[in-house]
């Protein structure tokens, strides 16, 4: 069973140590399969094997920077951008990270296809993209088999914060967001509701077992 939290607009550093209490508590299976939904402050995050080169010289001074475990390059999170940190056990599912990270971004393409917007994924690149533009962003650490961290999809995001960075360390593309690609502002509650049926249909279908 997956147990779905909205954090609504949670500081990163709070989040992150949350993260952290809940996929220690599932390894030690004192919780069941959570979903943490968040949006955060403005804040550039490095991954493990991030190049430091990658954050320009005119980043703005109110973005804080954080260096974190999960795998990947930098990438920005911010108000109007849907952060979804699964802490979920592999175990119960496919003990697969590739399973793990194309599932999640079938879950995104399915929730944008709810609003006709055309996404898929680049050969080689993780996340997902509308033609030649990043619209959201993966990046995961797993332990025994529990995952933390996860997406980003941009939905009402304020874009030029991604002027200050290569994200995820690719040159040659841009990114967008649904509101930029559906010239309108989008309900954050609706994706939220969106996303989490997709979720549901995706991880239940390929529920192996029950702790």
């Amino acid at each position: 069973m997956l147990n779905f939290r909205d954090l609504g607009l949670s500081p990163y550093q709070q989040t992150w140590d949350l993260q952290k209490k809940l996929q220690s508590r599932r390894i030690k299976n004192e919780i069941e399969d959570t979903v943490l939904l968040v949006e955060h402050e403005p804040v550039y995050t490095f991954g493990k094997n991030a190049d430091d080169n990658h954050l320009l010289q005119n980043y703005p001074d109110d973005v804080n920077i954080f260096h974190i475990e999960r795998g990947g390059d930098i990438t920005f999170h911010g108000p109007g951008q849907l952060v979804g940190y699964p802490i979920i056990d592999l175990h119960n599912y496919k003990m697969s990270i590739s399973w793990f990270m194309r599932s999640l971004e079938d879950i995104i393409i399915n929730t944008l296809m709810h609003y006709d917007i055309a996404a898929n994924r680049k050969e080689g690149l993780t996340g997902v993209w509308v033609k030649d533009e990043k619209i959201a962003a993966l990046g995961v650490r797993i332990s025994r088999w529990v995952t933390m961290h996860g997406f980003a999809l941009n939905v009402n995001t304020q874009l030029h914060y991604y002027d200050s960075i290569i994200p995820c360390g690719i040159f040659e593309y841009g990114v967008t967001s649904m509101e930029k690609v559906l010239s309108k502002e989008i309900d954050m509650d609706e994706v939220k509701h969106v996303l989490i049926q997709q979720f549901e249909n995706i991880f239940n279908s390929h529920l192996t077992s029950v702790d």
